[in-house]
């Protein structure tokens, strides 16, 4: 697919009702992620994209791809009486695919940007960064929900400066 290209230069689709996903029902989560107010990285305690970075700067995803339907068959065979649900589950494949994604922030900071003036999040949906249509102007359609293929997306940009 796109594995030649990890890291692409973009212009970011900021949309703070993204966060909305944050507190979206989803099963056996009827009040959206546990993570929402609790986690550092999430809503309300994580800054907007836009009070966060630069925007007018040049902004950058990172991101690995995730073979997903090579997973779900490696459960089936392993697990033939699994539910689809459960063959799906994050919980059984998201650890390597984020562990795959620090890979590529870190390749990026060697390569790219070397003085690490860039800061990098891997959780922009929190920030309000409209993942899905930033990927899709940037010629990458995400699958969703995800069934053969997921990737993890960081965002990475110049972090604002408030003049004093």
């Amino acid at each position: 697919m796109h594995s030649n290209m990890p890291t692409i230069r973009i212009t970011p689709l900021f949309d703070q009702k993204v966060r909305g996903l944050c507190v979206k029902p989803y099963p056996l989560h009827p009040h959206g992620c546990p993570n929402f107010g609790k986690a550092i990285r999430c809503p309300p305690a994580v800054g907007l994209l836009d009070e966060v970075y630069d925007l007018q700067k040049p902004s950058y995803v990172i991101y690995n791809i995730f073979d997903l339907g090579a997973h779900v068959e490696k459960m089936r065979r392993l697990h033939p009486n699994w539910s689809e649900r459960q063959l799906y589950c994050c919980l059984y494949w998201q650890g390597k695919a984020r562990k795959e994604l620090k890979s590529e922030v870190e390749k990026f900071h060697r390569t790219k940007d070397p003085m690490k003036e860039l800061l990098v999040t891997t959780c922009p949906e929190a920030m309000g960064l409209n993942v899905t249509e930033t990927m899709r102007r940037a010629g990458i359609k995400l699958e969703w929900p995800p069934v053969e293929i997921a990737l993890q997306v960081a965002f990475a940009g110049i972090p604002r400066i408030e003049k004093t």
